[in-house]
């Protein structure tokens, strides 16, 4: 049977009974089309092991694939093909004998506190071409450094889940389709209101919180992107807006908040997650360390 014909019936049930985000649904689309095009394969009856196993050994040997992509088109290719042997169009699954190899284990890269005092600085006082601007641009980043929203998260956002008064914002069906609440403190949830402010005075009605300068949209991501680029050229400080989720993190550590509250804040399904931001904050360990029992009696 057609490969390509198979894999839009598996998107549909991908998305219509799992229940799977469309950029999940994208990356399956880009791996199969990559193995059937490599392959030189049309018909799901000529995949074999040995084609499926030299895909990987392409990717790692003259792509150069990290880690991480790697275990990606192995994942993404062995879900598709347990669906096809589900579906009676397969009898094994190729992706069983091509071993993964071990994941790298990194710490988060974030920023200082320097650095992230030095970005809020310049977003406030870059020479915008309105005073909304400002506004919206200082509120959008200090939510993500004191409030650790995924950009997706962000952007999402409608203006009935940011509730100022009670110092919350409702994240609507986040990272693996949850929902959750993010509490703010009174420095975010005073520079958000005067965000809204602004909003108001340019008559912007429409349900998005963040939103467009010259539209009554919501803010886009390419509009975020530009942004991002304008500050990192300014400032002098390559970051990511995952980086900023990083920092939020582990500054958060350091402040003396435990994991627990802040894997709820983060999102993360696994505490397990969430114990990665332990070891990249030095100054929690520190602090941590600096409890040993013998730290005052020994000379």
């Amino acid at each position: 049977m057609n490969i390509q014909t198979l894999s839009l019936r598996f998107f549909e049930y991908s998305k219509c009974i799992k229940g799977y985000a469309v950029p999940t649904i994208t990356r399956y689309r880009q791996v199969i089309n990559y193995y059937a095009n490599y392959a030189g394969i049309t018909e799901i009856e000529q995949v074999t092991k040995e084609n499926a196993r030299n895909l990987f050994y392409y990717g790692r040997t003259e792509q150069s694939w990290t880690t991480n992509t790697y275990i990606c088109y192995h994942k993404s290719l062995a879900v598709f093909f347990r669906w096809c042997i589900k579906e009676g169009h397969m009898k094994e699954n190729p992706m069983d004998e091509i071993e993964i190899p071990k994941l790298e284990k990194r710490l988060p890269s974030r920023l200082t506190k320097q650095e992230t005092l030095q970005i809020l600085e310049i977003v406030d006082n870059y020479p915008y071409q309105n005073k909304f601007l400002r506004f919206r641009n200082y509120a959008i980043f200090t939510t993500f450094i004191m409030a650790g929203l995924r950009k997706k998260e962000l952007l999402k956002l409608k203006f009935v889940d940011v509730d100022i008064e009670n110092m919350s914002i409702f994240i609507r069906q986040g990272k693996g389709s949850k929902d959750r609440v993010v509490p703010m403190n009174s420095r975010l949830a005073e520079v958000l209101g005067r965000y809204l402010e602004q909003r108001k005075k340019m008559n912007k009605t429409c349900p998005e919180f963040f939103t467009s300068y010259t539209l009554n949209t919501g803010f886009s991501h390419s509009g975020l992107k530009r942004v991002l680029d304008k500050i990192i050229n300014v400032s002098g400080v390559k970051f990511t807006i995952h980086k900023l989720r990083h920092t939020f993190a582990t500054l958060m550590l350091e402040g003396g908040c435990d994991i627990y509250s802040l894997a709820k804040m983060m999102g993360h399904s696994d505490i397990k997650t969430t114990t990665i931001y332990l070891a990249a904050s030095v100054e929690h360990l520190r602090s941590q360390v600096s409890k040993h029992p013998l730290t005052d009696i020994i000379n």
